[in-house]
């Protein structure tokens, strides 16, 4: 079969790999019908060593179930299925909490050895825990909206609910990708009365604003801070929901959180190291949270918004290429040329 490998920073091939096949009694085999490429994605994209290759890559997809293992009961061949980003037990101490990026048995479809999902078929171990699924059929023209129950909305609703949006609090949303604007729209779906989004790309912010914003500051630094202050009476935000992961946008996310007020990152931090002292969090008592959204959790609340047309995430999908247009797709997201590629096998 075809799938997409990352061999070092900038080089991403699609090429035969062997198909897979069940190996643990727990596993089903998928067709993958409908994938995407991340905004992490691009991290290693822009600083993998060759050493470190080659990675099979991918972690957010639909599809086809195909075959299931003996010890497999919640699914059958031809139930049309949505994988979130990590896979899970879904019966250990932590999925049972609804935390199943902490599964004592799960692991990442980027982890070495595992198999990508910018490809045509998967191997998914801890089929019954990991797969959710999906009350429509393969041709839905829902898919790319379904898809993002995978990751980008589950992570977007996981900041906001981490951050604890609810009706009345003012949120901003600091990144103006996929998931920052998908942010947006959880902040709304929870009742948020003013959302901010900070991002300074045009053609993403006006979705944003139809996804729920109500005023965007394309400033940065400390003139971005200084507008949110502005916006906010000079009280700055209740909830800042921080879906980047650069440094910058931690400083940017302090300057504008209010005393009392809480951090959610949800961008996968690219440092280490970060303020946290009596000048920064402790003194105007600030919460920091965030972390791997258990996207699992939220498939099923998130569900019913998608398929009545509450929200329309797929929205955030604005290219689409086949497997063997997966490396223009790095490329196009990589330039700022696309906000999301959507690839279908």
């Amino acid at each position: 079969m075809r799938a997409t490998l990352m061999y070092a920073a900038g080089d991403v091939r699609t090429e035969d790999v062997p198909d897979p096949r069940l190996e643990a009694p727990t596993d089903a085999l998928v067709r993958i019908t409908t994938s995407c490429i991340c905004g992490s994605d691009l991290w290693p994209y822009a600083s993998m060593p060759a050493t470190d290759g080659p990675a099979r890559m991918g972690h957010e997809f639909l599809g086809v179930v195909e075959e299931v293992g003996p010890e497999v009961s919640g699914l059958k061949p031809g139930d049309f299925v949505v994988a979130p980003f990590a896979y899970s037990d879904g019966t250990c101490a932590f999925c049972r909490e609804g935390l199943q990026t902490s599964c004592v048995h799960g692991g990442f479809w980027d982890e070495p050895g595992q198999q990508g999902g910018q490809a045509e078929a998967i191997r998914v171990p801890l089929a019954d825990g990991t797969l959710a699924k999906l009350p429509v059929g393969a041709d839905t023209a829902l898919a790319p909206s379904l898809l993002t129950l995978s990751d980008v909305f589950g992570t977007g609703y996981h900041a906001a609910v981490q951050g604890r949006v609810e009706p009345g609090k003012t949120v901003a949303v600091v990144g103006d990708g996929a998931v920052g604007l998908l942010a947006v729209a959880s902040a709304k779906l929870l009742g948020a009365e003013q959302i901010i989004l900070m991002g300074r790309h045009k053609t993403r912010t006006d979705l944003g604003v139809e996804f729920g914003a109500t005023d965007v500051v394309a400033e940065r630094g400390d003139e971005g801070i200084e507008k949110v202050r502005e916006l906010t009476g000079g009280e700055g935000a209740h909830v800042v929901l921080e879906a980047v992961g650069a440094r910058p946008a931690y400083d940017q996310s302090l300057g504008i959180v209010r005393p009392g007020g809480t951090i959610s990152r949800v961008g996968v931090p690219q440092y280490d190291d970060a303020p946290v002292g009596f000048g920064s969090l402790f003194g105007p008592n600030v919460t920091l949270t965030g972390g791997p959204a258990p996207t699992r959790a939220y498939i099923e609340t998130l569900l019913p918004h998608v398929l009545d047309g509450t929200v329309e995430p797929g929205k955030v999908f604005d290219r689409a290429v086949g497997l063997d247009g997966v490396p223009v797709g790095y490329r196009a997201m990589a330039d700022r040329e696309a906000l999301k590629v959507l690839v279908t096998p």
